[in-house]
């Protein structure tokens, strides 16, 4: 199950970051994060913490409550 959560969140991470057309390494400083980290979490390789997933959706200019909808989203696919 956790698996799961953290490929879905990485995936949805990198779609819509991709649909606003931001790169890994712009987006990584949109962040303050290191692109390897970024990297990671698309890939779901990483447990992101609350901190972080607020600096992404800040980045992605998202609600929190909005990045998770487009999570759960991508959990039925």
């Amino acid at each position: 199950m956790q698996e799961n959560i953290l490929m879905s969140f990485g995936q949805t991470i990198r779609k819509i970051r991709l649909s606003k057309e931001i790169s890994q390494e712009k987006f990584a400083d949109m962040c303050d994060l290191h692109r390897t980290y970024i990297s990671d979490i698309e890939l779901g390789k990483r447990n992101v913490s609350l901190e972080n997933i607020e600096k992404m959706s800040i980045a992605l200019n998202l609600k929190i409550s909005q990045l998770f909808e487009e999570v759960e989203k991508n959990e039925t696919i």
